[in-house]
């Protein structure tokens, strides 16, 4: 018999917590195959891109895994930002080795592929029946995926400690994902040491990642305002904030706030570094339970439709493009403008974290605070001074709001409601900050 909630209240008064296990630590990748071993893999799937198949710690991991007896198969053509076509390639390379297992060793793009290819192969259909509806069919994963162990080597997307993977929809210009939890990495290994050598730009850029994921999540609709699922099984993976999230997304802030200037500033900060990492990792491990809202859904379109902005630590990359964490921190002042009366205390809350000073501050200058102490690192980093500077005006506008109204799964994660004429607004806003 099918379980129900019949005679519960309407309104939501459960949360669920469902964790991937973590280890983190210096020297972590070199236990990679004992990792791998236990969890029966005998052939994996190396995934990576083609910069970090250069470095180190690529060299690492294989090492650890055939040192273990496993047959290794290395993929590195992913995409740094992948597309629909992206995913199916790196889904037929798994498919054709036979793969009984999967480890990536990268960026959030790399994870994300891994996770795809790991979906694709396993359970084979359409990318698009799997994609969240409205853009897609949101078709239930239909069981369980092989073993995945997700290495992250930039402090940032905390895509090892979710179950989304995202792409862009390239015939569409936009991006969107696939979110289940069948999806989440059975491990996280985390070795900040991978961090050390990025360039500033991208530690800028994947660094206020975390630092919107957790913002975010922390004031993302409480759990208690969605309606009850008409059964456990259809709870969704984004809950709205609640006890759990908040803890990891308040500590990844305050880590966010105190160490991402630093990280950028010097490659030499070992101390920096570490704790953004482990602070990417906590609020990875925070929206996944919890969910992001309006600077997200905004990122997608901001992303999906240039392919032309050169960013400052990207430049090995083919082609232009606008990094995630960029597309999301340049919509993200205007967005907490916009959110904060909502429940103005999550939000001073937040500022404080972030290093904010509020001791004058009232409930009505809480978005200003929070946006403004969001703009003075942004300008501190070298991040672009909103939408004007990577290339937008005004008359892209419509385009935008197009592109990022059918992100309704996050849109309805905002405190308050967000109609098509508040995402103009919103991306007016968001053009330029100072």
């Amino acid at each position: 018999m099918a379980e129900t909630t019949a005679g519960l209240p309407p309104r939501e008064t459960i949360f669920t917590v469902d964790p991937v296990p973590l280890k983190y630590g210096h020297g972590a990748l070199a236990e990679l195959g004992a990792d791998a071993k236990a969890m029966g893999m005998t052939r994996v799937a190396l995934f990576t891109d083609r910069t970090v198949a250069a470095l180190p710690c690529l060299a690492t991991a294989r090492e650890s895994l055939r040192a273990a007896g496993l047959d290794v198969v290395v993929y590195d053509a992913v995409k740094v930002e992948p597309t629909d076509r992206s995913f199916a390639e790196a889904a037929a390379f798994a498919q054709e080795a036979k793969v009984d297992g999967f480890v990536s060793i990268g960026g959030g793009s790399v994870m994300d592929t891994a996770k795809a290819a790991n979906l694709l192969s396993t359970w084979p259909d359409d990318l698009l029946a799997y994609v969240n509806a409205p853009i897609g069919q949101a078709k239930p994963v239909p069981g369980p995926l092989k073993p995945h162990i997700a290495c992250p080597t930039t402090s940032g997307t905390g895509s090892e400690t979710t179950g989304v993977a995202i792409f862009d929809l390239t015939d569409r210009q936009l991006k969107t994902g696939i979110s289940n939890k069948l999806l989440k990495p059975r491990l996280a290994v985390v070795d900040p040491t991978t961090t050390y050598t990025l360039p500033a730009g991208v530690v800028a850029a994947t660094g206020f990642d975390v630092l919107t994921h957790a913002i975010e999540s922390y004031t993302a609709r409480l759990f208690t305002t969605r309606d009850r699922p008409a059964a456990p099984h259809l709870r969704p993976p984004y809950q709205g904030a609640n006890p759990w999230s908040d803890g990891g997304a308040l500590e990844a802030i305050r880590l966010g706030g105190r160490y991402l200037e630093r990280a950028v500033a010097d490659p030499s900060d070992h101390e920096a570094h570490d704790f953004l990492t482990f602070a990417a990792t906590l609020a990875g491990m925070s929206f996944g339970n919890a969910g992001v809202h309006i600077p997200h859904a905004m990122s997608y379109a901001v992303a999906g439709l240039n392919h032309e902005y050169r960013a400052r630590g990207y430049e090995s990359a083919p082609g232009g493009m606008v990094p995630h964490g960029i597309s999301v921190v340049v919509n993200a002042p205007a967005a907490f403008r916009f959110t904060a009366e909502a429940d103005p205390e999550r939000h001073l809350t937040a500022a404080a974290a972030l290093g904010a000073d509020v001791h004058d501050a009232g409930p009505a200058e809480a978005g200003e605070v929070l946006a403004g102490r969001l703009a003075e690192m942004m300008k501190a980093t070298g991040i672009p001074n909103g939408l004007s500077e990577i290339g937008y005006s005004d008359t892209d506008i419509p385009a935008l709001v197009k592109s990022a109204w059918p992100q309704q799964r996050l849109l309805v994660q905002a405190p308050k409601p967000v109609s098509e004429d508040d995402l103009a607004d919103l991306f007016r806003a968001a053009m330029r900050y100072w």
